[in-house]
């Protein structure tokens, strides 16, 4: 077994969370967070890292066509400063590392639309299924 390895697709809006299994091999979709307040989201993630015994976090980080950073960018990288600190103050030891995220949501949203499924029930699901093709890039890639 590895270690199990948390994905966020974090956005303005909703983060989308994805796990990978015990082996390291696949993702699944797990949930998509209403933002809220800084501190309740990530009150949220960890209880789900100590849920799944999480060692490591994989942020996507949105690039654009010459994998420059825009603002989103920026915004992630603030977020996942913030995650941090509110992990070490909670003795939390899962490292945080960034992963090319661009057209997760796009593809996802293709996906969703392919499968015919309504507004709503792809306004719920899109987050966690980008955050589950981000980590399974990953996972294909290590």
């Amino acid at each position: 077994m590895q270690e199990r390895i948390l994905c966020l697709d974090v956005g303005d809006r909703r983060i989308g969370l994805a796990v990978s299994d015990p082996f390291g091999r696949t993702a699944q979709g797990l949930a998509t967070i209403e933002r809220r307040t800084f501190k309740k989201d990530c009150g949220e993630i960890f209880k789900i890292i100590q849920e799944y015994g999480v060692e490591k976090i994989i942020i996507g980080l949105p690039l654009d066509l010459t994998d420059a950073e825009g603002p989103q960018a920026k915004k992630v990288r603030f977020f996942k400063e913030g995650l941090e600190k509110f992990l070490q103050a909670n003795r939390c030891q899962a490292s945080i590392d960034f992963f090319d995220e661009s057209y997760s949501s796009r593809e996802a949203e293709a996906i969703l639309l392919e499968a015919d499924l309504g507004r709503k029930k792809r306004k719920k699901i899109k987050d966690k299924l980008a955050a589950a093709l981000i980590l399974q890039k990953f996972l294909d890639e290590k």
